[in-house]
């Protein structure tokens, strides 16, 4: 039996970019009070979980274009930004996104580091950044319905049609 690659950093930019438009349809589907307000007993509301998203894409962009992770605490006092302003950091960390993935070399991919998380590559910690993007979306589509609103389709991915 030949070995075959079943990842590479161009399909799971893809992959990635395939969740990160479904995020963005979720963060559309909101209600404006609702985006900022709706919380089951608990949680944070969803705008949180967007934010903490971008964060994290922050801390994963930064890792890739410098090699070195760092991570800091966001400021608790600051302003909250409003759905239509998320929905702007998020398209341009996704353009950003797009940029940076290619210009990363093979090896740093799989190169393990110690983080302020753990030791990981950022291979690995790109993983982790998508499983955490779809947690925190499944969250929202709970939060969709109960304020009466269908949530986009999670299939509904270019990165899942057959070639």
């Amino acid at each position: 039996m030949s070995e075959i690659t079943l990842q590479t950093p161009a399909t799971l930019l893809t992959h990635w970019q395939g969740h990160r438009d479904l995020t963005r349809r979720t963060i559309e589907a909101f209600p404006e009070e609702g985006f900022g307000q709706h919380a089951a007993p608990g949680m944070r509301p969803f705008q949180m979980m967007a934010l903490e998203i971008l964060g994290m894409m922050d801390y994963q962009l930064e890792w890739l274009r410098s090699g070195k992770p760092h991570w800091e605490d966001p400021d608790p006092e600051q302003k909250l930004p409003s759905r239509a302003e998320i929905l702007q950091r998020w398209d341009k960390q996704t353009a950003e996104l797009a940029e940076t993935f290619p210009k990363v070399g093979a090896e740093t991919w799989l190169t393990p580091v110690d983080t302020p998380f753990g030791r990981m590559s950022p291979f690995k910690s790109a993983e982790y950044l998508i499983e955490n993007e779809i947690h925190h979306r499944a969250q929202g589509f709970v939060y969709l319905r109960e304020l009466g609103v269908t949530p986009p389709g999670f299939y509904e991915r270019g990165d899942v049609t057959e070639e």
